[in-house]
């Protein structure tokens, strides 16, 4: 019995160690992916304005495994039903799998926009913004973040914190640009009111109602056929799947199956929960999704000597709240109730430590800490 997780994101990491410690030991694991490393993607934007927490965003895979093989490779293609993977270094075959490859940075088409817009996906994406924007530091003007959800509004922010760290506020303008009415669009409004003061208090321009068009060097065109110039660009305007799934999101149901053999998690796919809610692609609902695709992948695993098709675990989401910073601010909203100072940078602190410890990177867990929280002489 073989079976193959594709991807190294939350989804995919979770996954594994799930698997880990629930499948039998005859059982083969494989995860695949092309980078060395998982990445702690809802910490991302703190590598903007403190480069060198990067190393403790990024945790080697094989630290991450207890007994699953790491494959080093991109996943070109999958046959959901046939248990068949393409990959740039030839094909795996599976008795059943899992897509959690994440989703890529969505450019909808629009002319220039890839070009010319930063996204932020990868440390890379993270050490290019610095120092484009450092530079911007030292001649003046402005940097615009298309896209106001959290990663959005979270680079802003720490752009903000940077300008002010580098007596720049007076001469570096930052616009947050966002095509729905409210920032953090699809949140509860007291969240989006809190997110949207803090904004304002760090001197963030916010523009919304603001379609973009298209992208030249310097301008984008917005669809009431004005410009917003800009010497800086930044696009977190939104996600599509990744390319083995051809650029497409696949929506699956509450028992998350993809095929016969496959079932889809995280970002690369679009869930409909067992409610009929469509669940929203975050870090949260990935890990929570990775349970359910856990134990329906033990259920086939365990029916692999035949029999019917055994009875698979659904998936509802249900929200443990929402956290996001704002440079030097955090805004946490858990239930009904709005949280913001220490209490709120506790929370999101919390999250990220918890993270590292259960996929079994302790000593950045520990690490992380110290510099959130510093030490005791």
């Amino acid at each position: 019995m073989h079976v193959v997780v594709l991807g190294a994101g939350y989804a995919g990491v979770t996954l594994v160690r799930k698997l880990e410690r629930t499948l039998p030991k005859t059982a083969a694991i494989t995860l695949v992916d092309k980078r060395e490393t998982h990445l702690v993607q809802h910490l991302l934007h703190r590598a903007v304005r403190t480069p060198e927490i990067a190393d403790q965003l990024c945790v080697p895979l094989d630290d991450c495994c207890e007994r699953a093989t790491v494959r080093h490779a991109t996943v070109d293609a999958v046959e959901y039903d046939a248990g068949q993977v393409t990959l740039s270094d030839g094909t795996l075959e599976f008795d059943a799998g899992a897509v959690c490859l994440g989703a890529q940075t969505a450019y909808y088409g629009l002319p220039g926009l890839a070009e010319h817009g930063t996204p932020l996906k990868r440390p890379e994406d993270a050490e290019d913004i610095r120092k484009r924007f450092l530079e911007l530091c030292e001649t003046g003007g402005r940097v615009v973040i298309g896209g106001a959800g959290l990663s959005g509004i979270q680079v802003a922010g720490e752009l903000a914190e940077l300008a002010n760290d580098e007596r720049a506020d007076d001469t570096v303008a930052v616009e947050l640009i966002e095509q729905q009415p409210t920032v953090a669009p699809g949140f509860p409004a007291p969240f989006q009111d809190a997110i949207a003061e803090k904004l304002t208090e760090r001197g963030i321009s916010i523009k919304t109602d603001t379609t973009v068009k298209s992208a030249t060097d310097g301008t984008l065109d917005v669809a009431d056929s004005s410009s917003i110039p800009y010497d800086q660009l930044v696009w977190t305007g939104g996600i599509t799947g990744p390319g083995a799934l051809s650029n497409v999101r696949p929506q699956v149901r509450s028992t998350l199956r993809l095929g016969q053999r496959t079932f889809g998690v995280g970002d690369a796919v679009r869930v409909i929960d067992d409610n009929g809610t469509m669940a929203p692609a975050t870090a949260q609902t990935a890990v929570r999704q990775a349970a359910i695709a856990a134990e329906n992948i033990e259920a086939l695993v365990r029916r692999d000597g035949g029999g019917f098709d055994p009875r698979l675990s659904r998936y509802v989401y249900d929200s443990l709240g929402w956290v996001a910073t704002v440079g030097d601010g955090t805004v946490a909203q858990v239930g009904s109730n709005v949280l913001t100072g220490t209490p709120a940078k506790t929370l999101k602190a919390t999250i990220g430590i918890q993270h590292l410890a259960g996929i079994g990177a302790v000593e950045e867990a520990i690490d992380f800490a110290q510099d959130t929280f510093g030490t005791e002489s």
